[in-house]
């Protein structure tokens, strides 16, 4: 089992494999129906909104348009769902 970020939340991996997966970036609406719609995750669209902050925060995700909120995945957002992170590298 990979190493899990202190900060994590039960939704960020969900998240981040869908933006990955998507390899695109996608405003919070979008990764919300997403989410539910695939039956994924049932998060809350104010909690998909505040991980996507809270991964964006810790560079597992970059916001790529300011005023529209649109999100994409990282090179470190990949590696972690590789595995390839160390503890040290969680943050």
């Amino acid at each position: 089992m990979k190493p899990r970020p202190p900060w994590a939340g039960k939704y960020d991996e969900p998240i981040l494999e869908l933006l990955e997966a998507s390899g695109v970036a996608l405003p919070p609406a979008v990764v919300h129906f997403n989410l539910r719609w695939k039956n994924v995750a049932t998060p809350a669209d104010s909690t998909v909104k505040r991980r996507l902050r809270k991964l964006a925060e810790h560079d597992y995700l970059e916001k790529v348009e300011q005023n529209a909120g649109y999100y994409a995945i990282t090179q470190k957002g990949r590696d972690y769902l590789a595995g390839n992170l160390d503890a040290d590298e969680l943050d």
